[in-house]
């Protein structure tokens, strides 16, 4: 190198050094990349997007390439740096080259481009992706023969190098991070949807179905004109028939095939009957998450189901407008607000609440944080807290809620006014 001008050993050292970052920026860079995202590049027909993600699928492959470039062209700088410092000082300035030599390969060629490639991983790794495709077709005999001495040391120690290197699939816990952090990219009310998808299997039945109780239906028996009453002032589109006690169910009715009949004026009791047993009922275990039953409606091509315990006793019936509900908010409310069929504002803070609310929707729908993991109502909450049927003006105190019995019927809470109490306020009247 003695016949080499300094100008050119400087511009040599320079092309070590700006090549020595490259190494170092995008190898952060590809392996901070969003894959993902990089997939979906790929399969828009990005070509760039495609060579990074066949780069990517072998990191080991990857990884020797660029730490074989590095390793090289910092070696080759550590040469240039000792023979510039002999031709223009002598041997006791080696030291202090080295160490300038560190401090900017530290500054410009380690963190400066690392935190480069942190900060860009897109747009640095889609411009370095074709280069290291060029490299890694001339380098290869080289890097092969450095991943078969390295994975035969890894081997040493317990690390089997056969084993799939990246794992790309996400558990639901994970999808619910990614869903949880788009932030702009994924609009707010999209993002609710896809966490309440993912919520349907912790979900069962129990959770929102309507109680036994509070199930619209017709018993054949009653007198013809209180049917005909019922059929003409029902919202429903389908109203469950039993026979004196509603375990004799019938049959359901489908409010379509009922109008026709009563236009033509052919409705009796007997055709009543014979329209609500044209299709069999759909029976539902008690514990069946949401994401299966939304799955048996679609198989059994029904809307509706009667969910029963253990004993086949009936317990509640479930719709798929519940279901779909459980997903897309209240149908008949604005999703954009707190708004609840059973739930009434009578002031800042205070609300009026039908005690066959479930506990789950009024978590949702008023953000809450009710305990959810006993009674699914909130008449079922507040009489096992009470542990007896209470009085109404009865009041009791739940988390930072403070509940007033209003109305008692049947042995049930029927209403409820709710006080959401500042937390401050409570720790003071405990103190």
């Amino acid at each position: 190198m003695n016949q080499l001008s300094l100008g050119f050993l400087f511009g040599l050292l320079a092309t070590c050094l700006a090549l020595s970052a490259f190494f170092s920026g995008t190898e952060t860079a590809l392996m901070a990349i969003n894959r993902y995202r990089l997939r979906t590049l790929a399969q828009q027909g990005n070509r760039r997007a495609v060579i990074a993600e066949r780069l990517l699928a072998r990191p080991d492959r990857l990884i020797g390439l660029i730490l074989l470039g590095n390793n090289l062209v910092n070696n080759i700088a550590a040469t240039l740096v000792a023979v510039i410092v002999l031709r223009i000082a002598n041997d006791e300035w080696l030291a202090f080259g080295a160490g300038v030599l560190t401090f900017v390969m530290l500054i410009f060629c380690e963190v400066g481009p690392k935190t480069m490639g942190a900060l860009y991983p897109r747009p640095v790794a889609l411009i370095a992706a074709p280069i290291y495709n060029v490299l890694a077709t001339i380098a290869y005999p080289f890097v092969w023969v450095i991943n078969r001495l390295t994975n035969a040391a890894l081997r040493l120690v317990g690390v089997k190098t056969d084993q799939q290197t990246q794992q790309t699939a996400l558990t639901q816990d994970e999808l619910r991070t990614v869903v949880a952090e788009a932030g702009v990219m994924v609009p707010q009310r999209h993002q609710e949807m896809l966490m309440a998808i993912l919520d349907l299997e912790r979900v069962t039945v129990d959770d929102i179905m309507i109680p036994r109780n509070e199930i619209v239906a017709i018993d054949i028996n009653d007198d013809w004109n209180e049917i005909l009453g019922k059929l003409r002032d029902t919202q429903h589109t389908r109203l469950p028939v039993y026979e004196d006690e509603f375990e004799n169910l019938l049959g359901v009715l489908h409010m379509k095939r009922v109008a026709n009949e009563l236009a033509r004026g052919r409705l009796t009791r007997e055709s009543l009957l014979e329209i609500a047993k044209q299709r069999g009922m759909l029976f539902v275990p008690e514990g069946t998450p949401l994401n299966q039953q939304l799955l048996n409606f679609q198989r059994d091509r029904r809307r509706l189901g009667f969910v029963i315990d253990e004993y086949g006793d009936i317990q509640g019936l479930i719709t798929l407008e519940d279901l779909l509900e459980e997903i897309v908010g209240e149908f008949t409310t604005d999703p954009g607000g707190a708004a609840h069929k059973d739930v009434h504002q009578e002031a800042a803070g205070v609300f009026i609440v039908n005690g066959g609310a479930t506990i789950r929707s009024l978590n949702r729908a008023l953000g809450w944080d009710l305990p959810t993991d006993g009674p699914k109502t909130l008449n079922g909450l507040l009489l096992e807290q009470l542990e007896t049927i209470p009085d109404a003006g009865t009041v009791i105190q739940v988390g930072s809620h403070v509940f007033e019995v209003l109305q008692i019927a049947e042995n049930a809470i029927r209403t409820v006014r709710i006080t959401s109490a500042p937390v401050a306020q409570l720790d003071t009247e405990q103190d």
